[in-house]
């Protein structure tokens, strides 16, 4: 005889279907994990023989072969404890076979016959709704596999009390979801004195979904400006959020099923690697990039993180996606992220002019700042200059807009390219940041005076193919944010300002970055 209990493999966010197939065989007293899986699964046996003796249930005196089919896909962690151990009593007869029928199962076990909370329960929830199966999963995962919505979900403390649902003596309720926190509104905009001009810079990457660069001495506020970012944007949506989970169901980073509308916030250290930026490592796991999915990624002292682990994020600020990729199989995550960094004119701090200017000047500041490949300053759409904070701007009162106003701003830029993207039709992005070819050719409606502006600065500024684009993206929000119906020459002209360039940009070198960014002749 052979018993069966269906499981999820994980792939990124995809939950692929596995079979657990156990048999009883003569022979000698044995048991045999087989389907190409890790350290973790073939510890499995071991768990599983410790929770039976934690409940009083004796192992068969057979051989038990279980089989994890498909059996080129690989397997990774402990989540296959507790199916292997409804197979293992499914061919035992202590659970009828008929009522592991329609049921997937995820958890890991612990010597005494308790089940311990495992990542990835939101997907796995999906998945198995989507093959019209319900979900067996640890009580801890229970609240965050409940979001699944139509899902059946069953969320056991223990194995004894899963027996005792199967056999109708202690029927389980099924679990609610968990809560959905508010919004706790986060830093004011209204903290940060002085920086008009880096203000107006966050306000625009809000309202179109723009990476950002701000560029100062120490204590400028920079961190500052970063931080409030967040505060600007709207909530996620249903859809977004539902993705965004998923991401943090798989990295285990949602806890008692609460979920939140605040779009995410990660500021990884500038010595992460490669693999914690975008995603890898022995398992895979999803780097930073993915977990801030619809949110945003911040990167203070961007040229002190390691130049391949910054080149690594070329390919998803303009795909959307990270493909990590393996020997034996590929694995996707979305990654979906603006990108907001902060660095110093050079080494020193301080730069080539001003107190405390660095002596080094201007050799420092374009060695320094050469860091940064060109090719990823050509992904950035705003350069920002933030000077040092005067003690007459710190000895002013705090300013009378802060971020509810801003966000109000942004909110009504959003809703004129949500209206665009509705008339144009499905599959239109909603943010201008993603606009592209005729799409972004009829929502900018270039006048003749811009149009003559955007040439000649392409001209001058030796603007790549990348860059002409992403300028005119920009000048659109611009005009978003003041409410024109077309792009005007001053719309084109402030996008203009914030574009860094130079000689090199093309060949993928940075362009000499002293005394600061160069700017395009307008």
């Amino acid at each position: 005889m052979v018993a069966k209990v269906v499981t999820v493999a994980f792939q990124g966010v995809e939950a692929r279907r596995v079979d657990v197939e156990v048999q009883l065989t003569g022979g000698d007293s044995n048991f045999v994990i087989v389907g190409l899986g890790d350290k973790a699964v073939a510890e499995s046996r071991e768990r599983v023989r410790g929770a039976f003796t934690g409940l009083g249930l004796a192992m068969p005196g057979q051989r038990v072969v279980c089989n994890l089919a498909p059996a080129d896909l690989p397997k990774e962690g402990s989540h296959y404890d507790l199916p292997i151990a409804l197979a293992v009593m499914g061919a035992m007869g202590i659970i009828p076979q008929d009522a592991l029928n329609g049921w997937a199962a995820i958890g890991e076990l612990s010597l005494d016959g308790s089940i311990s909370a495992v990542a990835g329960a939101l997907p796995a929830a999906i998945a198995v709704g989507a093959m019209d199966l319900g979900l067996i999963c640890p009580e801890a995962c229970g609240p965050e596999a409940a979001w699944a919505g139509e899902t059946r979900i069953l969320a056991p403390r223990s194995l004894i009390g899963l027996i005792n649902h199967f056999r109708g003596t202690q029927i389980m309720a099924a679990p609610r979801p968990g809560e959905v926190i508010q919004s706790s509104g986060g830093p004011d905009l209204r903290d940060v004195k002085g920086q008009e001009q880096a203000k107006r810079a966050l306000e625009i990457a809000a309202a179109g979904g723009h990476n950002l660069c701000f560029v100062g001495p120490p204590g400028s506020g920079k961190s500052m400006l970063a931080q409030r970012l967040p505060g600007l944007l709207p909530p996620l949506t249903a859809a977004e959020l539902l993705e965004t989970s998923m991401v943090h169901s798989v990295a285990g980073l949602i806890a008692k099923g609460t979920l939140t509308r605040d779009r995410p916030f990660r500021s990884p250290h500038h010595s992460a690697s490669m693999a914690a930026l975008t995603g890898g490592g022995i398992k895979a796991k999803p780097g930073e990039v993915s977990l801030a999915h619809n949110g945003v990624l911040f990167l203070d002292e961007l040229p002190e993180f390691g130049v391949q682990a910054l080149d690594s994020l070329r390919q998803p600020l303009e795909t959307g996606e990270v493909m990590v990729a393996r020997a034996n199989f590929h694995i996707r995550y979305p990654a979906r992220v603006q990108l907001v960094a902060a660095m110093n004119p050079c080494r020193c701090g301080h730069g080539g002019a001003g107190k405390g200017a660095c002596g080094k000047a201007p050799r420092c500041q374009r060695d320094y700042q050469g860091r940064v490949s060109g090719p990823l300053m050509d992904r950035i759409d705003l350069a920002v200059d933030v000077p040092p904070v005067t003690a007459a701007d710190l000895a002013l009162p705090p300013p009378a807009e802060g971020t509810a106003e801003a966000a109000a701003r942004v909110a009504a830029a959003r809703a004129r390219q949500a209206a665009r993207a509705a008339e144009a039709g499905e599959g239109a992005p909603t943010l201008n940041a993603r606009a592209d070819g005729d799409f972004l050719e009829r929502a900018l409606a270039l006048d003749e005076a811009a149009r003559a502006l955007m040439s000649r600065a392409a001209e001058a500024g030796r603007l790549t193919a990348r860059g002409w684009t992403r300028t005119l993206r920009l000048a659109r929000t611009i005009a978003d944010l003041d409410q024109a119906e077309g792009v005007r020459r001053i719309h084109v002209a402030e996008a203009l300002i914030y574009r860094r360039t130079g000689p090199g940009a093309e060949e993928g070198v940075a362009a000499p970055p002293a005394p600061g960014f160069h700017r395009l002749s307008i």
